[in-house]
């Protein structure tokens, strides 16, 4: 991901920021090698070729278990991200986050990770009372650095995706990555829904079903 070239030690605003970015408003350099957000969360500028470099490396590493590893380093992020924005959005709105306008809610989480170049997203609730929820993912991070290798590389999003969404459903949900930006396709989806639901589409995925008779077959 490129960022543009600015001084990232300008004050920061006092007020909040909400759904647009500007760099020197979202970082600030505590120290020679210490980069923090609006937040207060660790935050990492990385090449592209970091991103395929680790990819690469993990993958040569430990082989087909590569992306089971970053979907449990996903959840684990989404876990601890939710769990931030949670207390965040209690003090800043005084409601819970189930309190409020699910949207509102939805794209107050996202904006600061679209902010940090983890990419853009729609998400479509229009299945939830079957128990399924689609997001769309533009620009990830992920596939825009790897390029088009033939296979689902998103594997981290899935695992926050699941992460996210189990937390805000209040039960154990699952995710996968049913269509990528680095299959050839002009963005990633992802499906979340119960485990059961997602070994299924797992297994379509893996015979090469497209998303349409994924959804159908669900």
């Amino acid at each position: 991901m490129q960022l543009p070239k600015v001084d990232i030690n300008e004050e920061q605003p006092a007020a909040a920021l909400h759904n647009y970015y500007q760099t020197h408003k979202f970082l600030r350099r505590e120290a020679e090698g210490r980069m923090m957000n609006a937040f207060n969360q660790r935050t990492m500028l990385v090449t592209e070729d970091f991103i395929v470099g680790y990819q690469v490396a993990l993958e040569e590493e430990v082989g087909d278990a590569a992306g089971e590893i970053m979907y449990r380093c996903g959840l684990e992020w989404g876990r601890l991200d939710i769990a931030g924005f949670e207390q965040r959005f209690n003090q800043e709105f005084g409601m819970g986050i189930n309190d409020a306008k699910f949207g509102m809610m939805l794209e107050s989480w996202w904006w600061p990770l679209q902010a940090a170049g983890w990419g853009a997203w729609k998400y479509d609730l229009s299945h939830r009372k079957e128990g399924l929820v689609f997001v769309d993912l533009y620009d990830s991070a992920v596939a825009k650095s790897l390029g088009n290798v033939g296979k689902v590389v998103c594997h981290y999003y899935a695992g926050m995706f699941a992460a996210v969404f189990g937390h805000l459903a209040r039960r154990e949900l699952s995710a996968i990555e049913i269509q990528c930006y680095s299959m050839g396709e002009d963005y990633c989806k992802f499906l979340i829904g119960s485990s059961k639901r997602i070994n299924a589409a797992q297994f379509w995925v893996a015979e090469g079903a497209r998303v349409d008779e994924i959804v159908s077959r669900l």
